[in-house]
């Protein structure tokens, strides 16, 4: 890293970009960025860190100075253009992560689903026992002088993750995604095939996957699950109201039984993956224990919070899997309460491409309600709206408006799953509001 430089982050509230201005500012680096003025759920860590956020405006360009931009920004952006114009060095997201790559044992962690939830969750163990920076895709992000790890989230999308050089990389599953960009599922497969390509020293995969099955590489490759020929094992699993217990072999060789706190059959297998690398990194599988018994979570993934007589989730689930898993992990915690979905579809390319598998996921919920389709900064508008979703959906599939959440006011000691990848935080909020409101008027 140039210590004699500022580095400007073009679109610095990124999920990614906001973590890894973090990571720069935690090294000693001089950093300062720009956005929207709307508010995000990234922009607090910056704040915290004392990271100046600005308005967009090409006068923010200035000599001595090294962009950073944005996957979601092009070359003509009014900033990214200005610096072109000065002659500054520009670079992309993914070059300034492999730069951080290339400085420690990296391990990089890809996969359409589960893929923030196992980036945290592996930092927080490999943090208590070693110097390890990790940057995760929820927005968070911490550099450590002289790290022995970095723990990073691989993105797919637009094959970001193809210029990415690990030593180990995580593969948790391959699933069609991103219609905008992907053409189908041969194409996302030979996205990941190409960072298994790059990959330096060992490949963890999801052993029940059958497209992660046919990564062929020169490297180890070790299947983790719970199958009987899986190389890394979680056998006797026992899922309970307070999280999950499991024994786990490699080959023939016990390493243990480790308990986690969290809810869900993808949780034991993001764990499974994070006990192998782990293991192979000669790490002592006590200390793992001790570190995966203290994960509190992601940001914006199963965070969840009590109002009234209601349990609130929130959870960053925008894809059918993803949903599925969500509502599993709520049976598991919550057996004899109903559970309630209200789904934010994010943009209209994937609702289209994905729509029955949605109203499948949706449907293993007890009730069913949608917002309008979250548009992107890609993709303004559609040919498909929230309601053709709804009619597909057999337990409910009203959409509601942010000014009326009240239908789900009929709802006692039970469940509501907030999910989406857009602006569903602030129909959760208008929903907290009544409830609270209401909880004051009845007492």
């Amino acid at each position: 890293m140039d210590m004699n430089t500022t580095y400007f982050f073009v679109g610095i509230k990124g999920t990614g970009m906001s973590a890894l201005a973090l990571i720069l500012n935690d090294k000693g680096c001089n950093v300062l960025g720009s956005d929207i003025g709307k508010y995000t759920f990234t922009q607090r860590g910056l704040e915290q860190a004392g990271i100046k956020i600005l308005p967009f405006d090409k006068d923010n360009i200035q000599a001595n100075m090294t962009i950073v931009a944005g996957n979601a920004f092009s070359d003509d952006h009014e900033e990214i253009a200005k610096a072109k114009e000065m002659g500054l060095k520009v670079l992309t997201y993914p070059e300034v992560v492999e730069m951080l790559v290339e400085e420690t044992t990296s391990i990089g962690v890809a996969g359409a689903h589960g893929k923030t939830s196992t980036t945290g969750l592996l930092s927080h163990v490999l943090s208590g026992v070693s110097p390890t920076s990790y940057l995760i895709g929820d927005g968070t992000g911490k550099g450590v002088p002289d790290a022995r790890f970095f723990v990073f989230e691989a993105d797919e999308y637009r094959r970001h993750f193809a210029g990415y050089h690990p030593d180990y990389t995580i593969m948790t599953n391959i699933d069609f995604d991103h219609p905008d960009y992907f053409t189908g599922i041969e194409d996302v497969c030979d996205a990941f095939q190409e960072l298994a390509n790059h990959t330096k020293k060992a490949l963890f995969v999801w052993g029940e996957d059958k497209h992660l099955q046919n990564i062929k590489v020169d490297i180890p490759v070790y299947r983790y699950g719970t199958e009987e020929n899986d190389d890394v094992r979680a056998e006797n699993i026992k899922r309970t109201t307070k999280g999950s217990s499991f024994d786990v072999y490699l080959h023939d060789e016990f390493l243990g039984t480790f308990d986690i706190p969290l809810f869900g059959k993808h949780n034991v297998l993001n764990s499974l993956a994070v006990i192998a690398v782990s293991h192979l990194e000669k790490i002592d599988a006590e200390e793992v224990k001790r570190e995966l018994l203290t994960f509190k979570g992601v940001k914006r993934r199963f965070s969840e919070k009590k109002v009234a007589d209601m349990v609130i989730i929130d959870d960053y689930a925008h894809h059918p899997s993803e949903i599925a898993a969500t509502i599993d992990a709520a049976r598991q915690q919550y057996p004899k309460k109903k559970i309630i979905a209200v789904f934010q579809p994010h943009t209209f390319s994937r609702t289209v491409a994905l729509m029955d598998d949605f109203a499948k996921s949706l449907d293993l919920a007890d009730k069913v309600y949608l917002t309008e389709i979250f548009s992107s900064i890609r993709e303004q508008n559609g040919e498909v709206s929230a309601k053709d979703l709804g009619e597909k959906i057999s337990k409910g599939g009203e959409v509601l408006s942010l000014d009326n959440m009240s239908p789900l006011l009929d709802f006692h000691d039970d469940v509501v799953i907030f999910m989406g990848a857009g602006d569903i935080p602030k129909y959760e909020q208008a929903y907290e509001e009544l409830l609270s409101n209401l909880s004051l008027k009845n007492n």
